[in-house]
């Protein structure tokens, strides 16, 4: 009986074992497909669960992109790459260049229709057209050169008084780290958002004075690139933060006055061109105007 057992359990062991060896088996690669395959089936990674743009506009946009820039010199896409960074915007210069063409192109077709409706072609439908590509473009360009400046005046604006506050909060006993994550949240605007993500880099392990450079290269701000060299010399000196701060915002204010005085005095000499184009022009016409009515009324007499 003990022996009939023990031919049952080899019996049993070794047709698992053949089995299990007659099975075949996947390997990494086929067990992936496999998976994937199975989350297909199920709809996770089903292309047309994503966005139209995601699935068509996106691909086709970075593809023209991508074709665009074996054409255009390396430092015209590093310099549209680092006026997109100056502006905060999160997309490639190969996107950006893509938008651009497109621009041009909607232009010049606008222009083409002209022409076309105008008469055809001939040296003034040509101008036209020549005119309306150069519109198409300047005007990413011009956009992209107004938002930058408009972010810079912004960060200016909101420097003074961010200062002030991280050095009183320094001078209460606060670190510098803690002093600017205070002001990131208090603040709101352009400044605040760069120094969030300033924060954001060291706690993520880089290194204070590489991110602090790294926030003065983007913002393009000579005034934040000079307070970025004094606290980054201040750190390697061993000199106090705290003096190096106040000294910084009294700096800061005094160019704000600077900046609001050389306003002032520049204000007279564009007042000009709009009082010689269009209040004069006006005047003239009501001064003289009854004058010019009474002399051709008495010269036709």
């Amino acid at each position: 009986m003990f022996a009939v057992i023990i031919a049952i359990i080899v019996f049993a062991s070794v047709t698992v074992l053949a089995l299990a060896l007659a099975q075949p088996r996947l390997s990494a690669i086929e067990a992936r497909i496999a998976s994937l395959r199975e989350r297909v089936s199920q709809g996770e990674l089903s292309d047309l669960a994503l966005p139209f743009e995601a699935r068509v506009l996106a691909p086709m946009v970075q593809g023209f992109g991508r074709l665009l820039s074996n054409f255009l010199p390396a430092t015209f896409l590093a310099g549209v790459q680092k006026s997109l960074t100056m502006v905060g915007m999160n997309m490639t210069a190969a996107a950006f260049v893509t938008l651009w063409a497109i621009c041009i192109g909607l232009f010049s077709m606008l222009g083409l229709v002209t022409v076309m409706t105008m008469g055809g072609f001939n040296a003034q439908g040509l101008l036209g057209l020549l005119m309306m590509g150069s519109i198409g473009f300047l005007v990413p360009q011009t956009w992209l050169k107004s938002a930058v400046r408009s972010r810079q005046r912004l960060i200016v604006k909101d420097l003074p008084n961010a200062l002030d506050m991280v050095t009183t909060c320094v001078e209460a006993g606060l670190g510098l780290d803690a002093a600017l994550g205070r002001v990131a949240d208090q603040m709101k605007g352009p400044l605040a958002s760069e120094l969030s993500q300033t924060l954001r880099e060291i706690a993520m392990g880089r290194l204070r004075r590489e991110a602090l450079s790294d926030l003065g290269e983007r913002s393009g701000v000579q005034e934040l690139i000079s307070f970025v060299n004094a606290v980054i010399q201040a750190e390697q000196l061993g000199v106090s933060i705290a003096q190096v701060l106040k000294v910084q915002a009294d700096q800061m204010r005094m160019r704000r006055r600077q900046r609001a005085e050389q306003l002032a005095h520049e204000a007279p000499i564009k007042m000009v061109f709009p009082l010689v184009l269009c209040i004069f022009p006006a005047f003239m016409l009501v001064i003289l105007g009854p004058a010019v009515i009474n002399i051709s009324q008495g010269i036709t007499k």
